[in-house]
């Protein structure tokens, strides 16, 4: 039988089953999510983290803005705010902050792309899909949510959550680029978790990111690396 469509209106909406809600949840079933992203290659390969994650978001209707895929008020602010800040994060950490580390003047882990034109186009899109969107998917969005449920959400928790979330992302990096690349994961995961907790929203850091990851990559393949490292400290 057909409903008049005043009533249809009016139906409540339809809530998750149980297994959808024990999944986004905070409870035993919502821990061992949060363990299966971390504990597998997801975390390591945001190719398959970030669209495993999109997937649990959707099957188990847990809002998109939970993520941080909030709406801006102002498109073009977030575009271009993030572009300047990407692009000065890593001006920043190339010719100040690394250096102050003792970190080389060249990374060895990318010494392939420069001048490589061939390889240029795969380095950025893997840069602005798996680092830009991906990578902030997993470390911010999914993390924040998934921690968020079992250490509240109080300054003292968002510390410990900013704490948490920039040392797995350090070492998420080891791997490829061994201590330089945790180092500077770690601190730039700091700055953009320390945003996050502020501003809960996604699409700034995600193209600040990309920004700062295709300055990165045009550095190393104009081969300006070493001229960078010593703008301050010659």
């Amino acid at each position: 039988m057909n409903l008049p469509a005043s009533n249809v209106s009016q139906l409540p909406p339809r809530e998750p089953s149980r297994v959808k809600q024990a999944l986004r949840g905070g409870g035993l079933v919502g821990f061992l999510v949060l363990i299966f992203i971390l504990g597998g290659r997801c975390a390591i390969e945001p190719s398959i983290g970030a669209p495993v994650v999109l997937l649990w978001a959707w099957w188990t209707g847990l809002p998109w803005r939970d993520l941080g895929f909030r709406r801006p008020k102002r498109w073009v602010s977030v575009i271009v705010g993030g572009i300047i800040a990407g692009v000065a994060s890593k001006l920043l950490m190339k010719a100040l902050v690394m250096p102050l580390l003792g970190a080389p003047d060249i990374n060895p882990a990318y010494q392939w792309l420069v001048h490589n034109t061939a390889r240029l186009p795969g380095m950025l899109f893997a840069v602005i899909v798996f680092a830009g969107f991906s990578e902030e998917i997993i470390a911010r969005g999914f993390l924040f949510e998934r921690l968020g449920r079992f250490m509240g959400t109080s300054r003292v928790a968002m510390v410990g959550i900013i704490l948490i979330t920039s040392t797995l992302f350090g070492a998420a990096h080891y791997e490829g680029q061994r201590w330089m690349g945790v180092e500077q994961a770690f601190i730039l995961a700091l700055v953009d978790g320390a945003i996050f907790a502020i501003t809960r929203q996604l699409w700034f850091l995600i193209i600040m990111h990309a920004a700062f990851d295709i300055a990165a990559t045009f550095i190393i393949y104009f081969g300006l690396e070493t001229a960078v490292a010593h703008a301050i400290f010659h």
